[in-house]
């Protein structure tokens, strides 16, 4: 066994370990405070997710503010990987609900925790109908409470490391609030990034929390074509990036490739 398999599956006991330490000491937490102190059983969570991250090496550099705990907005972001779940979550975002799909739950601690945090579980895009109902019942929750919520409209990075398509879902959540859409561009550097695997690298995540996107004006006919714009916007984030990743790779190519004598 090579030291990297040795680290990745010492790694993965140690997380499973925590957050299963973590899920279980918080139901009697839970059950004692009547399951409604939400933002205990968040910051908790967002502990927990930094402990993780610090495990694995991963260090978070922000940049940018993010919304007041008193504003309502829409947090949207691109996807890339598993790590963007443990990163969204130890940002702790200002009272904040998440959503997350259902399948997840499937990781037993996961799932206590995710729904103690008040997360709202999606399904599949080819059951249109209880998707209609869920993010319904998410809105009508949400104009009551005031809490912001985050999306990810991004199913998923595509085989080419690219912007993929966006779905509809947190488009129509922000244009039935009428609340802003706040981007973050995550910027995981690709020997971190796991895709849909768990064997993260060490290094730096930045996440550019970007202007916010005034939705009053929209309507729900238009998703489709604010869906769009805002993808775009992504999808010129994610060019600039590429594009300073490769200027400086070039940069320090050239270094090593000087003598050093020439030096």
């Amino acid at each position: 066994m090579t030291v990297r398999k040795a680290r990745y599956i010492a790694l993965c006991s140690l997380s499973g370990g925590l957050m299963t330490i973590v899920s279980i000491a918080m139901l009697p937490v839970a059950a004692v405070t009547l399951f409604r102190w939400r933002r205990l059983y968040a910051a908790v969570c967002t502990q927990l997710a930094r402990v993780l991250l610090r495990l694995w090496g991963v260090r978070l550099r922000v940049h940018g503010a993010f919304a007041l705990r008193t504003r309502q907005v829409v947090y949207v972001s691109n996807h890339s990987s598993t790590l963007d779940l443990f990163v969204l979550v130890a940002l702790g975002l200002p009272n904040t609900r998440f959503f997350l799909s259902g399948f997840l739950q499937k990781i037993v601690p996961l799932g206590i925790l995710a729904r103690l945090m008040g997360t709202f579980f999606t399904v599949p895009q080819d059951r249109p109908e209880e998707r209609r109902r869920i993010f319904s019942r998410a809105c009508d929750t949400l104009r009551r409470t005031r809490e912001s919520v985050y999306l990810s409209p991004e199913g998923g990075r595509i085989a080419t490391g690219e912007i993929g398509a966006f779905n509809k879902g947190a488009f129509h959540v922000a244009t039935a609030l009428g609340a802003p859409v706040v981007p973050l561009y995550f910027l995981i550097p690709r020997h971190m990034d796991p895709g849909m695997g768990y064997e993260i690298g060490a290094g730096e995540v930045q996440v550019f929390v970007k202007p916010a996107i005034d939705t009053r004006s929209w309507r729900l006919d238009d998703v489709s074509v604010n869906k769009e714009r805002v993808r775009d916007l992504f999808v010129a984030w994610h060019r600039d990036a590429s594009e300073i990743r490769h200027a400086q790779h070039r940069a320090q190519t050239h270094a090593e490739a000087v003598p050093i004598a020439a030096r």
